[in-house]
């Protein structure tokens, strides 16, 4: 099965956020500029089409263009629920709390899954969070 990939618009600020997903999630920062892709509706440097590769998560974006409108997160979270070791999503926690707004501690709930939600500093709306019993299993997966 394919997994959708969020393609984000920024507003001017795609560079900034891809890098900062790439160095959250680990990968690579691949980017192209308006100039790159002989376009005139926007800053020769700024982003036409940009995407994390090479890491475990896959986010796509770009800075807007003409009259489009930038992104704006409502009633929409990305989630990343047993996507990877508790360890590395207590890191990729912390990291998109940086500079952003923590929605809901990660922490244990009454049924023994763990989970949280954070707003990143660009806007995005993560819920992150895993099953106890992913503890044992993705230890031993990684």
């Amino acid at each position: 099965m394919t997994a959708p990939t969020p393609y984000i618009h920024f507003p001017g600020t795609a560079r900034e956020a891809l890098a900062f997903y790439a160095e959250v999630f680990g990968g690579t920062a691949q980017l192209n500029t308006f100039a790159e892709f002989g376009r005139d509706d926007g800053p020769g440097d700024a982003v036409a089409h940009g995407m994390v590769v090479g890491g475990p998560v896959a986010i796509s974006g770009a800075d807007v263009a003409g009259d489009e409108q930038p992104v704006r997160c409502e009633g929409l979270m990305l989630s990343l629920l047993g996507t990877t070791a508790p360890a590395t999503m207590r890191d990729w926690f912390a990291r998109l709390s940086a500079g952003g707004r923590v929605v809901d501690d990660l922490q244990t709930r009454p049924w023994g899954a763990s989970d949280g939600q954070v707003v990143d500093r660009h806007g995005l709306h993560w819920l992150i969070g895993f099953e106890a019993e992913d503890v044992e299993g993705a230890a031993s997966a990684e």
